[in-house]
């Protein structure tokens, strides 16, 4: 099993695009690459922790590969926006990709040429390529919330302006 662990903004937002692939064993909202052990969400959320809302992916990359959890990845936030997410603003928000290994950095680096090249954005992919430094498991409540608070996760997804930016930008590809 192999590990990714992401950004995009609110981690309740990244955990379903993820759920309904083969070979994603499981998918974990959390806290990375800050400075306090254990934080809670209170904490987190003051900005002052160093922790970025994120999502660890377990998979089996013989059922799919790093560079596709990726293209799903990409598909889910705006990747030119390092400042937050939508209506999440603050560096607990920021976009990242965790790369847990040089053969991760690379894909992640081949996967953000590409997409540049392609032009899908108006401005360059400005999503931070960090070296994973740890992972805290999110309080319970915030585990697979899209499926335990469908009518709230939906209203956030669509009332944040996620739901439009993707569709704007994917609903051709």
């Amino acid at each position: 099993m192999q590990k990714a662990t992401l950004a995009g903004g609110c981690f309740w937002c990244l955990v379903k695009p993820f759920d309904q692939w083969d070979g994603i064993k499981s998918v974990i909202s959390g806290y990375s690459n800050g400075d306090v052990e254990n934080p809670t969400y209170e904490q987190v959320a003051t900005g002052k922790t160093g922790h970025t809302e994120s999502v660890q992916i377990t998979f089996d990359e013989s059922i799919i590969t790093f560079k596709e959890i990726l293209d799903i990845f990409f598909r889910t936030f705006d990747p030119t926006d390092n400042e937050g997410q939508f209506g999440d603003r603050g560096s607990m928000y920021m976009p990242a990709i965790f790369y847990h290994d040089d053969e991760q950095k690379k894909i992640a680096e081949s996967v953000i040429e590409d997409l540049d090249s392609q032009k899908i954005f108006s401005q360059p992919i400005n999503t931070p390529l960090l070296p994973f430094k740890n992972f805290y498991e999110a309080e319970e409540h915030h585990q697979d919330f899209y499926d335990k608070n469908k009518a709230h996760y939906n209203a956030f997804y669509k009332g944040s302006g996620r739901k439009a930016f993707i569709e704007n930008h994917w609903s051709e590809n």
